[in-house]
């Protein structure tokens, strides 16, 4: 009897361990990957609040879908969303996640991209 108790609490105290692991693991940005797109703002969408209470959108009005590339220039395209309309032409590195999709962007100069990122990209012209 006493055995099939702690065989019962080791498995518990397994599945308990296991569930915080991947808790800590999907929480966090470890296995993210960055990705690099330039800005088409004819590939833009607005989200429309489609009356509910709640917003689902995490008051993100914008979606663009892009191609981005990774550091090594494999090519993906992501969705992603924003509070505003983006600036054209401006370049963007994207944190993303496994199941979680995109975890941030930020803008980033044309000399801050890859190499192989930079031969898909258009380079920017100086106004």
């Amino acid at each position: 009897m006493k055995k099939k108790i702690m065989i019962g609490v080791t498995a518990v105290a397994i599945v308990v361990i296991g569930f915080a692991c991947f808790c800590i693991w999907f929480l966090s940005e470890a296995g993210s990957t960055y990705y690099y797109a330039q800005i088409d703002n004819s590939k833009i969408e607005q989200v429309n609040s489609r009356g509910g209470v709640i917003d689902l959108h995490g008051g993100l009005r914008y979606s663009y879908t892009l191609p981005a590339y990774n550091e090594n220039g494999g090519k993906k395209d992501i969705t992603f969303g924003t509070s505003r309309e983006l600036k054209e032409g401006a370049f963007i590195r994207l944190t993303v996640m496994p199941v979680r999709g995109v975890l941030e962007w930020s803008e980033v100069e044309y000399d801050e991209l890859p190499v192989a990122v930079k031969s898909n990209c258009a380079v920017p012209t100086n106004e």
